[in-house]
């Protein structure tokens, strides 16, 4: 009887105030999409990091005849500052940052060239003896670059030292910001979220304020007076929290996995399998909305 009692009131209060309900799931709805947004984009980051960094490669080019490089004033490179440079990243010094190195020379250099620029103007001019001497170096932490980059820079015979991270520093940083923006806006819907949620049972509670004063009367306890009010944002944020996965489970189903996971196959997209992992966080979420507006409401606007 009690059971049924508290959840006529509550539908009683869910019909009253229809509009302000769908409001509520509506903005729950919006604000879950973004946090879920931003939770998906950073999931993502650490994707292309641990897939990208792995395969990034440390290149010492080594001085060509003719470079306008101040440490390549001496001239072209020499085969002894060429195996110099192997051995000081075969050592032991490096050894515990440097997993393999690749000595690529100029007839491998021309022939990845020419296979890579086979239709350009540049590919018929250039020659062997136009290319460059050099070190491929895969690193067993990607992040400590900077280690052996300082060990080669200025060496005798070294042009240049290039990591390859630093063409993807540009694509993380701006997923980072979408980040950020993705929860900052989620931040501002939140607040709105909770404060419409606030709105719409303190509009029940105050229409319904003869009711409770007359439970109030009989004796019924708070939980019993303030339960029905708060299953009504529960439920309204709930239904938010469900548009909310199914629109990011359609949106990375459909705009991801069949649409950028098809035409770029060598990239690590996040998939449904995300979301449906961060679901029962925004399903938590929205109970947390619920559970801090009721808390904010009905000690006030139950009383009699």
């Amino acid at each position: 009887m009690r059971l049924r009692f508290v959840l006529s009131q509550t539908f009683q209060g869910l019909s009253r105030n229809l509009a302000m309900t769908v409001s509520v799931a509506l903005v729950t709805f919006v604000s879950l999409m973004f946090v879920g947004a931003a939770a998906l984009l950073q999931t993502q980051v650490g994707n292309l990091k641990n897939d990208w960094y792995d395969k990034v490669e440390v290149s010492a080019f080594m001085c060509p005849a003719g470079s306008p490089e101040p440490g390549c004033a001496a001239g072209e490179a020499t085969e002894d500052q060429i195996g110099e440079i192997g051995t000081l990243l075969e050592s032991e010094a490096l050894s515990p940052y440097v997993d393999e190195v690749y000595l690529e020379t100029k007839d491998e250099a021309y022939e990845a060239f020419q296979e890579q620029m086979a239709d350009t103007v540049w590919a018929q001019s250039l020659t062997v003896e136009q290319m460059q001497v050099s070190y491929r170096v895969k690193l067993v932490d990607p992040e400590q670059y900077q280690i052996v980059a300082d060990e080669l820079e200025g060496r005798a015979g070294v042009e240049v030292v290039v990591d390859q991270r630093e063409q993807l520093e540009p694509l993380f940083l701006v997923l980072n910001r979408a980040t950020l923006l993705s929860v900052g806006l989620a931040s501002v819907m939140i607040v709105t979220a909770v404060l419409l949620i606030t709105t719409t049972i303190r509009l029940s509670a105050m229409s319904r304020r003869r009711e409770t004063g007359i439970m109030r009367l009989v004796g019924a306890s708070n939980l019993f007076i303030q339960l029905p009010f708060m299953l009504e944002g529960a439920i309204a944020a709930l239904v938010g929290a469900v548009l909310a996965v199914g629109g990011l489970f359609l949106g990375v189903r459909y705009l991801v996995e069949d649409w950028l996971a098809g035409s770029t196959p060598w990239v690590q997209f996040v998939g449904t399998s995300d979301v449906l992992a961060i679901a029962p966080l925004l399903v938590l979420a929205a109970i947390a909305l619920a559970g801090i507006s009721s808390v904010v409401t009905l000690g006030r606007y139950t009383k009699v």
